[in-house]
């Protein structure tokens, strides 16, 4: 497992910089693939189990259950790519193929990796097709669900202090 560094915490009088939201790239087994303008549903549940110790039922107390990591959903400008979709194609067909893939935060100046999310062990759920029209300049977007059984958070030492 990644060792997980921690940023300095903020000292009074310095500046924190929040991270860009539009600052990211997508790795699917370590590779860039597509031009994804979306990324969301990155989250973990931890289900609340209620109990009463026994002698003391006057007391509920909630201890951890089942951890359930939510679908992430990427939407991408629709391309000649054919990656994402034989991916897809075989979880169509029953075989699904297992992927770990990266969701890489940048820096403000869109060089740096600041931050990632690792999806383990991700295969797509579900896809969406973009709504065609006409009379829209919009460009074609289309819509991937991953199922993953993991999510690990990892934050770049580039750029922090020794």
């Amino acid at each position: 497992m990644p060792e997980v560094t921690a940023r300095p915490a903020a000292q009074p009088g310095n500046l924190v910089d929040p991270y860009r939201a539009y600052n990211f790239k997508l790795l699917i087994n370590n590779v860039t693939e597509g031009h994804f303008t979306e990324v969301g549903g990155l989250g973990v549940k931890v289900e609340t189990i209620a109990y009463r110790e026994a002698g003391n039922n006057s007391v509920v107390r909630a201890i951890p259950g089942r951890v359930t990591y939510q679908p992430v959903t990427l939407r991408y400008g629709l391309t000649s790519s054919v990656e994402l979709w034989e991916w897809l194609m075989t979880a169509v067909e029953g075989r699904v193929s297992r992927r770990n893939v990266s969701i890489v935060m940048l820096d403000s100046s869109g060089s740096a990796e600041s931050m990632r999310w690792n999806l383990v062990n991700a295969w797509p759920q579900e896809w969406y097709g973009s709504p065609l029209n006409a009379m829209s300049r919009d460009l074609a977007v289309e819509t991937l669900v991953l199922a993953h059984d993991g999510l690990q958070r990892e934050i770049s030492n580039v750029g922090m202090a020794a």
